[in-house]
């Protein structure tokens, strides 16, 4: 049997320079702690989100010296510049349409419209009555036969000689030189009359056959033809007549043509009534115009919108005293 010797127990200064001497051993040998990945560190000491935060600070500093500047709302936009352009376009417009020589093509223009729309009317008007006229003219001949034949051909010969004189009146009424003779007056009607006669006559109550009720929108539907032909042998010439008298103010300006006239808004104010002239007075005018003329105040082929703007008096009196100087002048 062996004896064995307990160890003494270790004094309170050896346990505590055994901790001292542990605590520097692990202090050595322990590895560096690790860099947390959401805050790398780079060159600088400036992260992503640094350098971010400063791009926004610096485009601010630059947008806020750009903001003040107003170039960019001093340019036009497409949508201004197209407006522009149109705008332009209608004062070159209204510029072209004030110039005499295109006042003139203007009013020929729609001279020669309404002459050839009349004309048309004219012609089917007369042709709307032709059925008309025939039944009257054919007295209830049998179809074919040589009457009923020659009955289609009343209501073209009188309309032909109709629109003879209605298209020589009509013509020369363009020209300046509108026919007011009674004959051709009474010659025009008298066709027309015979026209609405043949047309109305086989529909009227004492015309219709026995057992045959009167019907009034019948008649109306018959005489429609003739009557549109009497309105328009009635107007074409006062219409034609209105047109001679236009004054296109070709003496009211000198120079470029293409000048427009100054715009000015009619107001209540500007019209008043015009002062009624005798002949003396008119006279009187004449010569104060001539003086105006002698003196450079106006040109010598003067018309009467310059007259009645130097005279301050209204474009009747204006054309009289023009029509005055011209007589004087022959």
């Amino acid at each position: 049997m062996t004896n064995t010797t307990p160890a003494p127990e270790p004094s309170p200064d050896d346990v505590a320079r055994g901790l001292a001497e542990l605590e520097r051993h692990l202090t050595e040998q322990a590895p560096p702690a690790p860099a947390h990945p959401a805050a790398p560190v780079v060159a600088g000491g400036e992260t992503k989100r640094v350098r971010r935060l400063r791009a926004e600070v610096t485009e601010a500093h630059h947008l806020a010296v750009l903001q003040d500047d107003d170039a960019p709302l001093l340019l036009d936009t497409p949508k201004v510049r197209k407006r522009r352009k149109a705008a332009r376009e209608a004062s070159r417009l209204h510029e072209l349409a004030q110039d005499p020589a295109m006042r003139a093509w203007q009013a020929a223009r729609m001279q020669r419209l309404l002459v050839a729309a009349g004309m048309v009317s004219l012609t089917l008007a007369l042709a709307w009555s032709t059925a008309g006229v025939q039944t009257f003219a054919a007295d209830g001949a049998a179809s074919w036969s040589p009457s009923w034949v020659f009955a289609w051909l009343v209501e073209p010969f009188m309309s032909l000689a109709l629109l003879v004189v209605v298209g020589a009146r009509a013509y020369l009424g363009t020209r300046g030189q509108p026919i007011e003779s009674p004959t051709l007056i009474r010659i025009e009607w008298l066709f027309l009359a015979l026209t609405l006669g043949m047309n109305a006559w086989p529909y009227l109550p004492w015309s219709l056959p026995n057992g045959e009720a009167f019907s009034f929108s019948r008649l109306v539907l018959h005489i429609l033809g003739p009557i549109v032909a009497v309105a328009i042998v009635t107007a074409l010439p006062i219409i034609l007549a209105a047109f001679t008298h236009l004054d296109h103010g070709a003496g009211e300006r000198s120079g470029n043509p293409l000048t427009g006239l100054e715009y000015r808004v009619n107001t209540p104010s500007n019209y008043r009534a015009e002062h009624t002239y005798n002949s003396a007075d008119i006279d009187a005018l004449a010569d104060r115009v001539r003086q105006m003329i002698a003196a450079g105040q106006l040109p010598a082929d003067v018309g009467a919108a310059s007259i009645r703007k130097a005279l301050r008096c209204g474009m009747d009196t204006a054309r009289a005293v023009r029509d005055a100087l011209a007589e004087q002048a022959t």
